[in-house]
């Protein structure tokens, strides 16, 4: 099934995702290299960062819901409730840990920790995500997949 929320049939969603991933993985190399000893500047790095992680996740999950509303498969609407409902639990958490570093506890390790939790639990939900791309085909037009096995090169 076609994504509704795509530019010259191809889906917008895993175009945005990459900037949040991305960014909040690295986010936390900034906070470990931080507690390890690095700079400060890698606090900063690590702040700003996890800001521009927040930004992005926001506009990728707009295109994203659109696609959830689209769906019709109740296997792969399960799925997508679940991969959604992370995804704003793991936006809550950065922006928890955002405003920790901001107002409450800058030099505290709470922020790392949740950082960490925030990583692992995006992990959970790209992998959510690849279930139904991979397996239940969303977002891939079916009509113009090549049949397997066969030389999509050639058979064009």
């Amino acid at each position: 099934m076609a994504s509704p929320a795509s530019v010259a049939r191809h889906p917008i969603h895993p175009m945005l995702v990459v900037f949040p991933i991305g960014l909040w993985g690295f986010s936390l190399v900034a906070d470990v290299v931080h507690a390890f000893g690095g700079a400060p500047v890698w606090r900063d790095v690590a702040f700003y960062t996890m800001a521009g992680g927040i930004v992005g996740a926001i506009l990728a999950a707009i295109p994203g819901f659109v696609d959830y509303l689209g769906l019709r498969d109740p296997r792969a609407r399960r799925l997508a409730q679940m991969h959604m409902v992370m995804n704003l639990i793991v936006l809550a958490i950065f922006a928890v840990d955002l405003w920790l570093r901001t107002w409450i506890a800058p030099e505290s390790r709470l922020p790392l920790a949740l950082s960490v939790i925030g990583v692992a639990l995006l992990g959970i939900s790209g992998w959510l995500g690849g279930e139904m791309v991979y397996v239940l085909g969303v977002g891939v037009d079916a009509e113009r997949t090549p049949a397997r096995g066969k030389d999509p090169v050639r058979a064009a």
